[in-house]
């Protein structure tokens, strides 16, 4: 059944328990079945890739909407984006997918439902902790050993425009699939330096943060969607909705995401 006649399906089942409670007797003073605060219609599997930058908000967004939700199993699986998508197209099977930018969302348009933006975020210059190679501006990461993401992730497309917007050209000693790839190799003094999320080293002592001029021009966009097949689309719609409610912007923006 697909989703538009499976939500018209619940409005008349609603619409005809709503009948049958008003047709009860007056005489009969036991109340009327509820559903208690600790039940929920959605339950099963549900399976949400998302972007690696998204690991620590959606892991409190999976616990939170489990609380609400407590028959289903939230099983995240974190990567670049891209390499997401294509996992998507292959036929993996996710539920829902959430991506770091809006270009690997259109690759997977043909199975993505109606995609919402739900935060955005910023990229920022990461060195190991001491700075030890001194990087003060992004013209130093042509002189360190700089890692970037790939061009076809999307902090790697991000950051390619912050470069070429600043007239910088970095030779990277690695290229990585992800952004959390990145920072782990700056973090562990693999690295001069390293172009990653602002939200990536929020609360953490291991690396050093700049903001480099023109970050605030070179904006990602994240959106999200359940996809059309999804094993768990009533799971999958709840999740998405969760995501988007107030409830789940609080917790992006306590993990530093910005507004969409």
């Amino acid at each position: 059944m697909n989703r538009t006649l499976r939500r018209s399906a619940l409005v008349v089942i609603a619409a005809s328990l709503l009948a049958l409670t008003g047709c009860a007797s007056a005489a009969e003073s036991a109340p009327s079945p509820s559903v208690s605060a600790g039940e929920s219609a959605v339950s099963g599997d549900l399976t949400v890739y998302a972007a690696a930058s998204l690991t620590g908000a959606f892991d409190a967004i999976g616990e939170a909407f489990v609380a609400e939700h407590p028959d289903v199993t939230f099983s995240p699986v974190y990567d670049g984006s891209s390499t997401l998508a294509t996992q998507i197209l292959e036929g993996a099977p996710a539920d829902v997918f959430a991506s770091a930018d809006e270009a690997n969302m259109d690759k997977a348009a043909d199975v993505a439902v109606d995609p919402a933006l739900f935060a955005s975020n910023t990229l920022v210059i990461a060195v190991p902790a001491g700075n030890p190679g001194g990087v003060e501006t992004l013209a130093d990461l042509a002189d360190v050993t700089t890692v970037l993401c790939a061009p076809e992730v999307p902090c790697g497309a991000a950051s390619e425009k912050l470069l070429t917007a600043a007239g910088v050209t970095v030779e990277a000693a690695s290229i990585e699939q992800n952004v959390t790839a990145v920072l782990t190799k700056v973090a562990a003094s693999e690295a001069d330096a390293g172009l990653v999320y602002a939200t990536d080293v929020i609360g953490r002592d291991d690396v050093e943060v700049i903001v480099p001029d023109g970050a605030d021009g070179v904006v990602n966009h994240y959106p999200i969607a359940a996809l059309s097949d999804a094993p768990n689309p009533d799971a999958a719609d709840a999740f998405v909705a969760f995501v988007l409610s107030d409830a789940g912007q609080e917790i992006l923006a306590d993990f530093g995401f910005g507004a969409p």
